[in-house]
């Protein structure tokens, strides 16, 4: 009878500290500050090349692998692109509607380690029009985390500009990078 006692107070305390014990196959949580955003947008036209970007700094932190705190959103002000040409500025102001719809969002959550790199759901809300990538990867360097958007127009329900009676036309594929720069 005392020895079963003595086991089964044995088995509680191995249960109580064994119970307590983190596992060690559970990455750790942790943390990436963030100092500044830019947001690119490429494309091609008839004419070449364009590329629209938006830079602005924001002090925030990225979290990975935490259950409480895992999700980064930010407003993008798309009257803030700029295209490097006036015309070229206000056509991408007038094709997102930035009059109507002044910002943007770009909503990261489930942040969760893949090797060196990040896998995350992402939702980008442009317009009135929300797109939805559930496995987005996240690449990581030294000192920015990095996505690119492979995506057209029609996507979200925008007309590409189209200016001198056709002669010059935006192809409907774009592609969207943005870029989380660390402190």
């Amino acid at each position: 009878m005392k020895t079963r006692f003595q086991i089964l107070i044995m088995g509680l305390a191995m249960f109580f500290l064994l119970g307590s014990a983190k596992p060690t196959f559970f990455a750790e949580d942790s943390a990436v500050a963030i100092n500044k955003i830019k947001i690119e947008i490429t494309g091609l036209s008839t004419v070449g090349k364009y590329n629209c970007s938006n830079t602005f700094a924001i002090r925030d932190t990225v979290y990975v692998n935490c259950i409480k705190k895992n999700t980064f959103n930010t407003d993008i002000k798309m009257s803030d692109f700029d295209c490097g040409n006036k015309i070229m500025t206000k056509d991408l102001q007038g094709t997102v509607k930035a009059k109507k719809f002044p910002n943007s969002t770009v909503s990261i959550s489930d942040i969760k380690p893949m090797g060196k790199n990040y896998k995350c759901r992402l939702n980008f809300f442009i317009t009135d029009k929300t797109l939805k990538y559930k496995d987005f990867i996240l690449y990581n360097t030294d000192d920015k985390i990095q996505g690119t958007l492979s995506l057209k127009f029609s996507d979200i329900e925008l007309e590409p500009p189209v200016k001198m009676a056709g002669l010059i036309k935006v192809k409907d594929d774009i592609v969207i990078n943005f870029s989380l720069y660390k402190n």
